[in-house]
């Protein structure tokens, strides 16, 4: 025999309905079945509600009242035929006009019990089953209306009654001796010996299903839902959580515990004594597996599932006068007890010095009142600290019965939680290896939940959450190149990749899933206004693990926001130059900052785009080396320039070309001011560990005086060319030397100089062509012989491939 369980959702309305006739009917035909139904959906919520409006002396139930009546007889109207429906709209007239006399006794005496609540929902179940029973008759399936009062038998706790199993599965054998047909149960009520009617709490039309499958000694109880079944973690928080495909008892009670919604520990308890299976069932999608409950676990994942209990307080009760002294535990849990305060989780050092307890946040006060009143003397004798609260934390719990045949499982879970900077403030395992529980801080809750799913379930991939500021040309770029490589990344390095923010200057747009690659909107007037503050908070609610900012503007306003974006343990990959060229104190607290956090600040392409000059000079410091001397052309836009000046042309008309290339900023004077390159000796100079600020680079301007405060662009290259002939002089004066013009910068001796130089045939600048750059690293290693780097130094390409290498180190770092 089969027990079916239909839940509110799944009978939410007419089109639900309907399915669910189809799937009882499929299963009829290939078993001998009964099936419980819970309330439509929504309506005891209903209930309740017009029983607090009438409590409260509120008419306005008397709508709600009629309109929970005309969706039931609606209902009736279109599921059973019009010759065949005078008896069930009877039936459901009689129940709302009981309704109506009972919600106006407690509009008049105001009062509202846990005795006349149970009575008054259990319309919702009596209602409901009672028409699908008649719908499935007007199936041609052979059914019968069973009201669970009959059979079930509870004491009188109104509100989350007992069940009496001795009595209660006595009724139930001798009623289907009996009884012959497809019984239509009602689900989550029950009666006392009396006949005063229950409810069985939490889950109750779940416990009514599990109750009539052990009775009956069902081959399989299906709970239909409207979810796959058991959840590796909440998929609200965990975007990449699957279904689990098959959970033993043990492990399904543990996850439920820490706060599975799926299935409950009172409805397994009846159907574990039985060891009858549960399925947990789609009523959405019947086609899918979902989930096996049974008595073993056959799968060989090492963690089933994670699950999480928010809202939690952790209390520390210490003192050195606890040490070694016996009964302070029994005094601890049983003045806890006899305030009905529960305990979620223990954790206590084997020093006796401590006691850690989670509980939920709303107990917290009367928890540690009640605390510090048991041990008041103790703590005047300072035998004991008051007891200490923290409060806004989360328990995540991870749950496998094969962790206890493999080592290593807790070590995974505390190195996934620190490698996204996720601190632990108390711990607690079994010693049946059964589930690990960490308090962490509800803030890192979903981070943590998702770090940990990625280290378990998907172990072999790291996926890395980007969040994207400047969608312009790099942007774009950078776009298209994780686009064209993704599948080679996920298949060879084990490396995924989603964008979920995008922001240009003026709009930002989100996707939590990830923006499908290939058709990445340019964020416009459909999406959000650009706010830098919204975008970080969203980017924070989001709360990924692995998540990166990837600045790719040029913005001192986003450059800022940096200390903010490692404080909240989000790595950033940046070409902006901004920071890192600001002041030195800025510079020296992201670095600290990083360094502290284990957060990842990756900037490689602050100086050459994408040429490996950060890394190859952080390299050279971690080794031991120092740095003597530094040289470098370190602007493509300017190499560009005086490389075409020396074929003839004029340097004016060299500018604007550039400019049409893209290879200067779009006022090529930010190019020609030599800021720019100010900005990246500044950067190499503190790489090397030499406390430079920005007065200590000299910079020789390429713009002449009088062009430098004319506001067009194009006024400017126009009145640029009255000093060709400047430059051809210092052109000329080279060539006569033998020797070609460099715009170079050197630092050397704690000082940097920025400028146009003249460089000999013996010289490593003199060979430079077109946008290249090429630095010159003097160490105490290598003093005869330089170091040189060399490579395309500007370009959206370069840049952008700058950029993603950086992503990928990231990727690496964070395995």
């Amino acid at each position: 025999m089969k027990i079916l369980k239909f839940g509110g959702s799944s009978i939410a309305d007419l089109e639900r309905i309907k399915n669910v006739l189809s799937i009882v009917k499929g299963s009829s035909q290939k078993d001998d079945i009964a099936v419980v139904f819970s309330a439509f959906g929504g309506i005891t919520e209903d209930l309740l509600k017009c029983a607090e409006l009438a409590k409260q002396n509120d008419p306005d139930y008397q709508p709600l009242l009629l309109s929970m009546e005309k969706r039931h007889l609606q209902l009736v109207k279109n599921l059973i035929t019009v010759q065949k429906q005078s008896a069930v709209l009877t039936y459901v007239k009689i129940r709302f006009n009981e309704l109506e006399d009972l919600y106006h006794g407690i509009y008049l005496i105001k009062e509202f019990s846990p005795r006349t609540s149970d009575y008054v929902v259990s319309f919702g179940e009596r209602i409901s089953a009672f028409i699908m029973a008649e719908a499935l008759k007007e199936n041609g399936l052979n059914t019968h209306f069973v009201d669970a009062r009959d059979v079930i038998r509870t004491n009188d706790r109104f509100g989350n009654a007992k069940v009496v199993f001795p009595t209660t599965n006595q009724l139930i054998y001798d009623y289907y001796s009996k009884k012959k047909g497809l019984s239509v149960i009602t689900g989550f009520i029950a009666s006392t010996d009396k006949g005063e009617t229950t409810t069985l709490g939490r889950s109750g039309s779940d416990y009514t299903a599990a109750i009539f499958a052990a009775a009956l000694k069902a081959d399989v109880l299906e709970i239909w839902t409207d979810v796959s079944g058991v959840m590796t973690a909440d998929p609200k928080l965990v975007y990449s959580a699957i279904t689990i495909p098959q959970l033993s008892y043990s492990e399904a009670m543990e996850l439920s515990h820490f706060g599975a919604k799926v299935v409950f520990p009172a409805t397994m308890q009846p159907a574990m004594k039985r060891k009858v299976p549960i399925y947990i069932k789609n009523t959405f999608k019947p086609e899918d597996e979902g989930t096996l409950i049974c008595e073993t676990s056959e799968t060989n994942k090492l963690i089933k599932g994670i699950s999480s209990l928010s809202h939690i307080s952790l209390l520390n009760v210490q003192g050195s006068g606890l040490v070694e002294v016996v009964g302070v535990s029994s005094r601890v849990f049983g003045a806890l007890a006899q305030s009905l305060i529960n305990v979620v989780l223990i954790s206590q050092a084997s020093s006796e010095h401590s006691i850690c307890i989670a509980i939920k946040s709303e107990d917290a006060e009367v928890a540690r009142e009640v605390l510090e009143k048991e041990f008041h003397y103790e703590i005047l004798a300072g035998e004991m600290d008051k007891v200490q609260i923290m409060p806004n934390m989360a328990v995540i719990a991870a749950v496998g019965e094969n962790m206890k045949h493999y080592p290593g499982a807790s070590g995974r879970l505390f190195q996934a939680l620190g490698r996204n900077n996720i601190n632990v403030s108390a711990i607690a395992q079994g010693s049946s290896e059964l589930n690990i529980s960490a308090v962490i801080k509800q803030s890192d809750l979903q981070k943590g939940l998702n770090a940990l799913h990625e280290a378990f379930f998907l172990s072999d991939n790291k996926v890395l959450h980007v969040f994207l500021v400047g969608v312009g040309l790099i942007g774009k770029t950078l776009i298209k190149m994780i686009q064209s490589q993704l599948n080679k990344l996920q298949e060879e390095y084990m490396l995924d990749i989603k964008i979920h923010g995008l922001a240009n200057s003026r709009f930002m747009a989100f996707d939590e899933d990830g923006f499908d690659l290939t058709t990445v909107p340019v964020p416009s007037e459909k999406d959000l206004p650009m706010n830098l503050p919204v975008f970080l908070n969203t980017m924070n609610s989001m709360n990924f693990s692995n998540s990166v900012l990837v600045d790719c503007t040029a913005s001192q306003e986003v450059a800022d926001t940096y200390e903010r974006v490692l404080e909240s343990k989000v790595a950033i990959v940046t070409p902006n130059k901004k920071a890192n060229s600001g002041s030195l104190e800025k510079y020296k607290s992201l670095k600290k900052l990083s360094g502290q956090r284990n957060i990842k600040f990756l900037y490689e392409t602050n100086v050459a785009a994408g040429l490996p000059v950060i890394n190859t000079l952080q390299d050279l410091i971690l080794s031991g080396d120092k740095v003597l001397k530094i040289e470098g052309v370190l602007s493509g836009s300017m190499n560009y320039i005086f490389s075409e000046l020396s074929k003839g042309i004029p340097f004016s008309k060299v500018v604007a070309q550039a400019k049409e290339k893209g290879y200067t900023e779009p006022d090529p004077r930010d190019d020609l001011s030599g800021m720019d390159v100010a900005r990246k000796i500044l950067i190499l100079g503190r790489e090397a560990e030499q406390e430079l600020h920005f007065e200590d680079v000299s910079v020789q301007s390429m713009v002449p005086e009088d062009c430098a405060h004319i506001e067009s662009v194009e006024e400017f290259l126009e009145k640029l060319a009255s000093h060709d002939g400047h430059f051809t002089q210092l052109l000329a004066e080279a060539d006569k030397k033998k020797e070609k013009l460099r715009f170079m910068a050197v630092l050397e001796n704690g000082k940097a100089t920025v400028g146009l130089k003249s460089v000999g045939s013996n010289h490593p600048f003199y060979s430079l062509v077109g946008s290249d750059n090429m630095i010159l690293f003097t160490t105490e290693r290598y003093h005869e012989f330089p170091m040189i780097i060399r490579g395309p130094g500007a370009g959206a390409d370069v840049t952008a491939a700058g950029v993603f290498a950086d992503i990928i180190r990231l990727g690496n770092y964070s395995r």
